[in-house]
């Protein structure tokens, strides 16, 4: 073993993983027990709905937890295209890529146009393509940067895309 901290897995799990719903759990149960206490007036009854409840409601928060922690993570705003902010701030222009792309601003212009609207390319400048660098868009895996590919024929944009890198 060389590892400097061992952490036990249990059925694939690692062992913080049963703590967690073990913490969701016990918060659970006083929840629903305090809810049937005013619910359901036989103790027995009440006893059995609480721990049933408790034991199918808990892994369906937990996952609701880890799903609700993917998804800020990877949420970005997305702006409508301005040359200024698209000038000003490179590590955010993915949060204007998308308003590039989905308008079609750049297709039909030429390479002349594109370098009014965006500047110079600051990726690849091959002759019939181009990219710009647009920052590293949030997300749990994003050690990439993204780019805003652009492609010419005749000297018109036929295409616009984005790629991690």
């Amino acid at each position: 073993m060389n590892h400097l901290l061992y952490i036990p897995q249990l059925f694939g799990f690692s062992i913080e993983v049963y703590f967690i719903i073990i913490i969701i759990g016990i918060v659970t149960f006083f929840f629903w027990h305090w809810l049937f206490k005013k619910l359901i007036t036989d103790s027995k009854k009440r006893k059995i709905a609480t721990w049933l409840t408790t034991i199918f409601v808990t892994p369906f928060i937990y996952v609701l937890i880890i799903l609700a922690f993917v998804f800020s993570a990877s949420y970005y705003p997305t702006h409508d295209f301005n040359k200024q902010k698209w000038v000003s701030d490179s590590e955010k222009r993915y949060e204007l890529s998308g308003d590039i792309i989905d308008s079609k601003i750049l297709i039909g212009k030429t390479k002349k146009e594109v370098i009014e609207i965006l500047g110079e390319p600051d990726g690849w400048k091959e002759e019939d393509y181009w990219s710009y660098y647009l920052g590293f868009k949030p997300g749990l895996f994003g050690i990439d940067p993204d780019y805003l590919d652009i492609k010419f024929r005749n000297n018109k944009v036929i295409t616009v895309g984005q790629h991690e890198s």
